[in-house]
């Protein structure tokens, strides 16, 4: 006996030539069943890259491609599914190592006083995943995994005296996302707009993805509280976006910019807890205005 579980994804295509006019055909992913608890957990970051490669299959196909290419494709993903698999290894046992003390946190979360919705939005593969796993769990996906359109993740943190439960919207980038993506800003606090350092046409965007948000919530006569991140920072010789550009833009829209890598981690913490800050002090001062009229 092998052991051995499987996940699999079957691709369905037209197809005059077949009985029905439907070719039918699958990619199987066989595990240990030692592991299934990984493979359960994380079946939704399987299945997108299942996805990906089962569409370029069928285009493939359409084609006519030789048999190479499509062989070359399921290479393809069966590396991307390894790096996937090492990378949420890894976080798990990140996971077991950080947790000394599990009744602390679930006693944190019971007396969190204040709980924020943050947007995190930005173009596609400017690291929004990877820096939202860098502070969630101190991880770091290399992989992108495209979303279906929402990502929802939190955090329990105590910032000064006050318990913050942070809850993070990782919004997709794709255009076929744009009308779904408005109804996730709905009721949001916070924002944290992040760019790649490297990719000119994302730090463009940053403008549009700020007047998108702002259409779509109500700030109640508050300024929206957030944060600009220029992403990759360590990628020193590839950096396309000077600092002062980005500092620009920030002030120009009234948000705070900082840069940061989710590969190293530096300024990733940091920015969280500064917002969390930031959004503590503009509750309060709410509730002062409200208490005294003013």
């Amino acid at each position: 006996m092998l052991n051995l579980k499987g996940i699999t994804k079957y691709i369905e295509r037209v197809d005059e030539t077949r009985r029905g006019g439907i070719a039918l055909s699958s990619l199987t992913l066989l595990f240990r069943e030692a592991d299934d608890s990984i493979f359960y957990k994380y079946i939704d970051y399987l299945e997108s890259a299942f996805t990906e490669s089962a569409q370029k299959i069928i285009e493939l196909e359409n084609k006519q491609a030789i048999t190479d290419e499509i062989y070359a494709e399921i290479i393809e993903l069966k590396n991307k599914v390894s790096e996937i698999l090492e990378d949420l290894s890894n976080k798990e046992k990140l996971n077991s190592e950080l947790e000394a003390f599990p009744e602390e946190t679930k006693t944190e979360k019971r007396k969190s006083t204040y709980h924020f919705k943050i947007v995190i939005c930005g173009d596609p593969s400017v690291g929004k995943t990877s820096t939202i796993l860098r502070f969630t769990d101190h991880a770091f996906i290399r992989t992108y995994i495209p979303h279906l359109g929402v990502s929802i993740s939190e955090k329990d943190i105590k910032v000064n005296n006050d318990y913050v439960n942070l809850i993070l919207w990782d919004i997709a980038g794709q255009s076929k996302f744009e009308v779904m993506r408005h109804h996730f800003y709905k009721g949001a606090e916070g924002v944290i707009l992040i760019f790649d350092l490297t990719n000119t046409k994302s730090f463009n965007s940053i403008s549009n993805w700020y007047n998108d948000i702002i259409k779509n919530i109500k700030l109640y006569g508050e300024d929206l509280i957030g944060f600009i991140l220029g992403n990759k920072e360590d990628l020193i010789k590839d950096r396309k976006v000077s600092a002062e550009s980005a500092k620009e833009i920030a002030k120009l829209l009234n948000l705070v910019y900082i840069e940061t890598s989710a590969l190293t981690g530096k300024n990733v913490e940091e920015s969280f807890y500064k917002l969390a800050e930031n959004l503590i002090k503009s509750k309060k001062k709410i509730k002062i205005k409200d208490r005294y009229g003013i």
